[in-house]
C-alpha cells in the first residue's frame, strides 16, 4: 500500500511539474541583476516561472532569430539586418520594448588612487586604445590634481561576448573619438586593440577586482556589489558628473520625448550638464506575433506587471526607472504583440 502511494505521489508531482507554466530567455547581463529579482516577484504572484539565461547582448539576439527562446533580452539594438532574418526564419517581426537604464562605469582597481578619479572621454578612449599605459600619465593626472597617481601600468579588461554593455561603451567612444570610430567602431562585438578578454558584467568585474591596475567597464551595480570604484566622466557639456540614477535620467530626458516608433535609441553622449554620458536603454525583445497562446498571455501578464510593479525595484537595485513618456511607449508596444494575428486578452 505505502509502495502504491509512494508511486502516486511522485506522479502527480510530476504533473505539477509538467503543467506549471515556463517561459524561457536568454540575453543581456546588464539587467541581470533586476531581471532576477522581477523573475522571482513574479512567480511568487502568478507562479510563472521564468528562466533566464544572462549569456550577454549577442548571445540573446542570435537565440531570437533561431527563435530558441520565448524573449531575449539586450542593451544594444539589434541591427536592420538581424531583424530582417528574424522575420524571415521566425515569420514575425522582433519589438525592442525597454525595460529600465543605466549606467556602464569605467570601473578600476588602484589602491593608491581610492575613489572620485575623474576621466575624460579623450583618456578613456586613448586608455582602450592601448596609447595611455601608466596611471601617472600627465593627462590623467592633469585633471586629478592632488591624487596619489602611482607609475603603474594600466592593463585593460574588456568584454569577450558578444554584449550590449560593450555596445553603450563602444557606441559612447565612437562619438567622441574620430580614431575610435575609424580604427575599432561600434557594435555588440569589436576586435579591441588591447586587454584581457572577461565573460558576462560579471567576468570583467571578477578580473578588475583581482587584477592590481586595471580598468574595465560594467553596469554600475556590478561595481556596487563587488565594491569596486569608478571614474566620474565629463560630460558634452564639459563638466565631470558622477554615475548615478539622476544622471541617468537626465541622460535620458531629451530622447524620452523624441523616441523612434520603433524605440530603438541611443542616450550616451547626451547633452545637458547633469547627463552622465555612458547610458543606456535595456530592452526586452519580443515577437509580435506569439505561436502559443498560454506563453503569449504570460509574457503580456509579465510585462504589464513589470511597468505598473516591477519598475519601483529599479532604483534600490541601481537602475534608473523609465520616464512615463517612456512607458506609455512601451504600453503601446505591449497592446500590439497578437497570437495568430489577434490581439491577446
Amino acid at each position: 500500500m505505502k509502495k502504491i502511494l509512494l508511486t502516486l505521489c511522485m506522479f502527480a508531482l510530476a504533473n505539477v511539474g509538467f503543467a506549471q507554466l515556463q517561459l524561457n530567455g536568454a540575453g543581456a547581463t546588464f539587467p541581470y541583476v533586476i531581471y532576477s529579482k522581477w523573475f522571482d516577484e513574479y512567480k511568487q504572484n502568478t507562479g510563472i516561472q521564468i528562466n533566464y539565461q544572462s549569456i550577454g547582448s549577442g548571445g540573446g539576439i542570435k537565440q531570437m532569430i533561431e527563435g530558441t527562446v520565448d524573449f531575449g533580452a539586450t542593451d544594444g539594438p539589434m541591427k536592420d539586418e538581424q531583424l530582417a532574418e528574424a522575420k524571415t526564419k521566425q515569420g514575425t517581426e522582433v519589438l525592442h520594448i525597454p525595460t529600465v537604464m543605466g549606467a556602464v562605469v569605467a570601473t578600476y582597481n588602484v589602491s593608491e588612487i581610492g575613489s572620485d578619479l575623474k576621466l575624460t572621454s579623450e583618456i578613456l578612449a586613448d586608455i582602450f586604445l592601448g596609447k595611455i599605459t601608466k596611471w601617472n600619465d600627465a593627462k590623467i593626472a592633469e585633471i586629478n590634481k592632488g591624487k596619489n597617481l602611482p607609475d603603474k601600468g594600466i592593463v585593460v579588461v574588456h568584454r569577450s561576448d558578444g554584449s550590449g554593455t560593450t555596445f553603450i561603451f563602444v557606441d559612447y567612444l565612437s562619438k567622441v573619438s574620430e580614431e575610435w570610430k575609424s580604427k575599432v567602431g561600434a557594435g555588440t562585438s569589436v576586435n579591441w586593440p588591447i586587454g584581457l578578454g572577461g565573460k558576462g558584467n560579471e567576468g570583467v568585474a571578477g578580473q578588475v577586482k583581482q587584477i592590481e591596475g586595471s580598468i574595465g567597464y560594467v553596469e554600475l551595480a556590478y561595481a556596487v556589489k563587488n565594491n569596486l570604484p569608478y571614474a566620474s566622466m565629463k560630460n558634452k557639456d564639459g563638466y565631470f558628473v558622477k554615475p548615478s540614477l539622476e544622471s541617468v535620467t537626465a541622460a535620458a530626458m531629451g530622447e524620452a520625448k523624441e523616441m523612434p516608433e520603433d524605440l530603438r535609441v541611443s542616450i550616451t553622449n547626451a547633452a545637458g550638464k547633469d547627463s552622465y554620458p555612458i547610458s543606456g536603454f535595456t530592452w526586452l525583445l519580443i515577437y509580435k506575433d506569439q505561436k502559443d497562446e498560454a506563453k503569449a498571455k504570460a509574457l503580456v501578464g509579465f510585462l504589464k506587471w513589470a511597468y505598473k510593479d516591477g519598475e519601483k525595484y529599479a532604483a534600490g537595485l541601481y537602475y534608473s526607472p523609465l520616464p512615463k513618456e517612456v512607458i506609455k511607449l512601451c504600453e503601446k508596444k505591449i497592446a500590439s504583440i497578437t497570437f495568430q494575428g489577434k490581439p491577446i486578452k
